[in-house]
């Protein structure tokens, strides 16, 4: 299975980067940009029975050491391979769960 892990800081805190990429949009021409956020993104390939027991794992890895609880949250993703493309090495997945904020 694949999980794809998306930190992001939580709105309440001040976010310079994606302050600095907003403006510099704005400069190049960009102008219906409203606002940018910036954010981490992870991908990981879970070794599990099922998808909820992915999505566990996941988020006990996100709680640890993905994302700072204090400043950031995160979305999670999860993806369980069909066995054709597991065994043919293909990137088509098939999705089993949208995505949890936590």
């Amino acid at each position: 299975m694949r999980a794809r892990v998306f930190v992001t800081l939580k709105p309440s805190v001040f976010d310079p980067q994606g302050t600095t990429v907003n403006e510099a949009l704005h400069a190049l021409g960009y102008s219906a940009v409203k606002d940018v956020r910036q954010g981490k993104y992870f991908e990981l390939e879970i070794d599990a029975a099922s998808a909820e027991e992915a999505r566990r794992l996941v988020s006990e890895a996100a709680d640890k050491l993905l994302a700072n609880p204090v400043i950031e949250t995160y979305r999670i993703e999860i993806e369980e391979r069909s066995a054709t493309a597991a065994s043919t090495a293909r990137s088509a997945t098939t999705p089993v769960v949208a995505g949890v904020t936590k």
